[in-house]
């Protein structure tokens, strides 16, 4: 910390991010279970991305949200972990103040784009399913292209304006954030100044990044749900429910964990709870992405096939 420009206060100038554990033997086991994890995750997502990219079968609106959702999972999880491998292999974590303001910024730009490309999803399978003699008009690659264009945008807004709240917040000690990397609610902890503005800041990007959302998503699968219902066929409603199921199963994960993290600002003593939330949301839920969406999806796992033999597709 130096003394800061405006007065006799110190100011923070890095945070010593207390990571995972201060075990130093647990250390190096948790460096190869997460160095693991984030090799595995990544992996997976430049494979959907290959299957996608190679299977003409794949080219299809569904299929190139998925290819977005899979290129924010690598950049979600790269925003998190190799920083914290080198912190368990460095056994202490030091991080500038500007590097992480940064980490911040680009942890809610990618996961608020996250949020908006799942309520896409929702919509696209609405159209797919509801609207089938309209649904390649509506759903065409124009309307494609601008579906995540406004994804990027208001996420974009989001993380700025959480990042700019954040900058102007006095830190002036102590420095010490108990997580494994940088986020609002330890940031809050720490501030000198009120963060009153900065809780209706979180709130009403919660409002607009979780909670309308939310419900754009309900509505198209209550009017999903009723159209497959009416569907005669026995195999029609299993692949319908099928693929509307992979997708659902990754909403609740991410919105579970992201509202459980983010609704709680009151409660200090639940830090070492936000760890594992923490985990599950950068981690685990990019990890499992990749096998949700391929397990039960037989031209996904044909494509993972030619993808890893080298065979082409079928002319």
């Amino acid at each position: 910390m130096e003394p800061s420009a405006w007065g006799n206060r110190t100011t923070v100038t890095e945070f010593i991010l207390l990571g995972l554990t201060g075990n130093v033997g647990l250390q190096p086991i948790l460096f190869a279970v997460f160095l693991f994890a984030y090799v595995i995750t990544v992996g997976g997502n430049f494979s959907i991305l290959a299957a996608i990219f190679v299977e003409p079968k794949l080219h299809t609106p569904m299929y190139y949200f998925l290819g977005n959702l899979s290129l924010l999972d690598i950049g979600c999880i790269t925003v998190t972990v190799p920083p914290m491998l080198a912190c368990l292999l460095a056994h202490q974590c030091r991080v500038p103040y500007a590097a992480c303001i940064s980490q911040l910024f680009f942890f809610h730009l990618l996961a608020g784009v996250d949020c908006h490309l799942l309520t896409a999803m929702a919509y696209d399978r609405y159209l797919a399913i509801c609207q089938p003699l309209t649904y390649s008009t509506r759903m065409s690659r124009e309307v494609q292209g601008a579906l995540v264009g406004i994804c990027c945008t208001i996420s974009f807004i989001n993380a700025l304006t959480h990042t700019v709240a954040v900058s102007v917040l006095d830190f002036c000690g102590p420095n010490v954030v108990n997580h494994f990397y940088c986020d609002l609610p330890p940031l809050f902890q720490l501030s000198c100044s009120s963060i009153h503005l900065n809780g209706q800041l979180l709130f009403v990007g919660a409002t607009f990044m979780g909670v309308i959302p939310m419900i754009l998503i309900s509505v198209s699968y209550a009017h999903v749900a009723a159209a497959v219902l009416r569907i005669r066929s026995a195999e029609g409603r299993k692949k319908a429910f099928s693929t509307c199921g992979s997708h659902l199963t990754v909403v609740c994960i991410f919105y579970g964990t992201g509202f459980f993290s983010y609704m709680r600002l009151g409660s200090v003593s639940a830090s070492d709870k936000d760890k594992g939330i923490g985990i599950l949301n950068t981690i685990l839920s990019p990890m499992l992405n990749p096998v949700i969406y391929s397990l039960r999806n037989p031209d996904v796992q044909g494509a993972l096939k030619r993808v890893l033999t080298g065979k082409r597709p079928p002319a």
